[in-house]
């Protein structure tokens, strides 16, 4: 099983922006990690960045999927400490940003590209440390994420 936590930050809303990606199995050895600064945005932007980037990375490296067997392959969870994008997109709300619209749209997009299930859960902020300590190194690093 593959274990994906994402986290996005912004300091001030919207205020200068960084995403956090981390990759792993469910024996909790790290597949892949990543930080990268997003420019100016509001939190809730910049969560929905680490999202995007994410299934970008899981669609261009097919390894990073679970391996499937003749009966079922195993979902690949998201994992994510934003209860506003999770809710979103299990479709218990609503998106009304016009902008949000924009990103979860491209969301949906790339999950119908993935050749697997992806599951969504929430996750309180403690859980979601390494994800969130990476966003804050994309702030920090002002270098952008090329995936």
């Amino acid at each position: 099983m593959i274990n994906v936590y994402i986290d996005g930050a912004s300091r001030g809303n919207p205020g200068e922006a960084g995403i956090g990606i981390l990759i792993k199995t469910d024996k909790g050895e790290t597949l892949f990690s990543a930080a990268g600064y997003s420019g100016k945005m509001t939190n809730n932007q910049a969560e929905y960045n680490a999202l995007i980037a994410a299934l970008t990375k899981i669609n261009k490296s097919p390894s990073l999927l679970p391996a499937s067997n003749s009966k079922k392959t195993e979902p690949v969870t998201i994992y994510s400490d934003s209860e506003l994008i999770i809710k979103q997109l299990t479709g218990q709300y609503k998106v009304k940003e016009p902008e949000l619209k924009k990103l979860h749209y491209r969301v949906k997009e790339l999950i119908q590209s993935i050749p697997t299930k992806i599951e969504f859960k929430h996750i309180r902020r403690e859980q979601n440390r390494e994800a969130d300590r990476l966003a804050n190194n994309g702030i920090d690093s002002k270098i952008p994420l090329i995936i």
